[in-house]
């Protein structure tokens, strides 16, 4: 059972990060934006059972969850705090997730040149991009990739934020045009 480290907000008002002691995963990022797609993973289904909340994100030390708005942030921990503490942490669960995960299973129809393009892509993200998501609460992946057009879908906090839609968008697609300068960057 991971204990609460500390609960930090997010650049996205409605969102807050839940720092534990303990690991949920080992490197496996769960997200998940609505109550259907959270009902075979026994936390974020907890999670969603409480009112306004609309999104779930977790890997490693951390989750976030999102709200609607309309929850007042005070009680919403509080009673988000229980399903938290009561999730077993890291385990062979992980192994599963990570299978589940593995987002490159739909990529591995690509041509070898757009493989190997979204492999110095990735790169970059590791490198650039995906520290400072993870550390406001949130992630990306990319999705697909179709001629010149990159898709990435955000995760965690940055789903529903205002600033990832416009100014981080625009900011990846500054670096990924270091990589090829006529690369368009588009959340799904």
């Amino acid at each position: 059972m991971p204990k609460i480290a500390e609960i930090e907000p997010t650049p996205n008002p409605n969102a807050m990060k839940f720092v534990l002691r303990e690991p949920l995963t080992w490197g496996v990022s769960r997200s998940f934006d609505s109550a259907e797609q959270a009902q075979s993973d026994p936390l974020a289904a907890a999670l969603f059972d409480i009112e306004h909340v609309t999104n779930v994100f977790y890997v490693d030390h951390w989750i976030t969850v999102t709200q609607d708005g309309k929850g007042d942030w005070q009680e919403l921990m509080r009673k988000l705090a229980v399903p938290i503490r009561e999730a077993p942490t890291a385990d062979a669960d992980s192994a599963r997730y990570a299978a589940q995960a593995d987002t490159g299973a739909a990529l591995q129809n690509l041509p070898d040149a757009d493989r190997e393009r979204l492999s110095r892509i990735n790169e970059l993200l590791d490198e650039q991009v995906r520290p400072y998501l993870q550390g406001d609460g949130g992630d990306l992946y990319v999705v697909g990739i179709e001629g010149n057009r990159i898709m990435v879908h955000y995760q965690g906090a940055c789903g529903s934020c205002p600033s990832a839609i416009s100014g981080t968008l625009a900011g990846i697609e500054g670096l990924v045009r270091q990589i090829e300068p006529d690369l368009e960057v588009v959340a799904v």
